[in-house]
């Protein structure tokens, strides 16, 4: 993971982007087509810092291929989603992704809908935490953004964490969404405090990533459904290339 800073002293704000909505397309309709990995690469190539693919139970978008693809050709960052179960363990530890996250599922689901429940399972996320890191693999735990979890992160010995941005994405502009980034900007300071990388990710858009953006704790941005969204008008390079400025964008104006 890159510690580079930029001309005013300040991290880099890094962007990965998740192509699962890639693989939806295809699954629709069983074809060969849209490619995954030609959609990594065209997102690489227009400013992507890392590929995100999450690879669930019911493998409803991304395949167990397309993880072996990705991985195994090299030039691509990947970094896969995956349940705390020990098939997902056996398949990071035999295609050993440059960089993993833990996440919470349910079959039931459209989406992820919260963040991992660290608190009640310290001593299985440390298990998979040790394991990842023992391979060789960045190791990253999605978690709300609430000061239990980050401490429980802390202690099952997590050295990255991706705050679930959710809640700030559906909130109504105003009051709410402004309670829901004060509650992210201070998740993302206490977690920084303990020496523990921050990234975000969930619901981000153009219109609403400048803030998240902004705090300066926080060093990548993990975004997917608008994004592909998005590149169903504009195509992937542009919807990545606007993605990258609206970040920068808000970058520039640090909390």
């Amino acid at each position: 993971m890159t510690n580079n800073h930029n001309s005013n002293g300040h991290a880099p704000l890094r962007l990965g982007v998740n192509v699962d909505h890639v693989a939806t397309l295809r699954q629709a309709r069983g074809t060969t087509y849209p490619d995954v990995a030609a959609a990594a690469r065209s997102a690489m190539a227009a400013g992507a810092d890392s590929i995100t693919v999450h690879l669930r139970e019911d493998r409803r978008h991304i395949q167990d291929a397309d993880v072996e693809a990705l991985t195994a050709a090299g030039d691509v960052p990947v970094n896969l989603e995956m349940a705390l179960t020990a098939e997902m363990l056996d398949i990071a530890d035999r295609l050993k992704p440059r960089d993993a996250c833990l996440v919470p599922e349910r079959r039931e689901e459209l989406t992820t809908e919260g963040g991992l429940d660290v608190a009640g399972q310290v001593e299985a996320v440390r298990d998979a935490v040790t394991r990842l890191q023992g391979a060789g693999i960045h190791a990253a735990l999605f978690i709300d953004p609430d000061t239990a979890q980050i401490d429980a992160a802390a202690d099952a010995g997590a050295r990255v964490i991706e705050l679930h941005t959710g809640a700030y994405a559906d909130a109504a502009e105003g009051g709410d969404r402004d309670a829901q980034l004060e509650r992210i900007e201070s998740a993302a300071a206490h977690a920084h405090s303990l020496g523990i990388e921050v990234h975000a990710g969930h619901g981000l858009t153009t219109d609403n990533v400048g803030p998240i953006a902004a705090i300066e704790a926080i060093v990548e941005l993990n975004i997917g459904h608008a994004l592909i969204a998005d590149a169903v008008f504009v195509g992937i390079a542009e919807a990545v290339r606007a993605m990258r400025a609206a970040m920068d964008s808000g970058r520039r104006a640090l909390r």
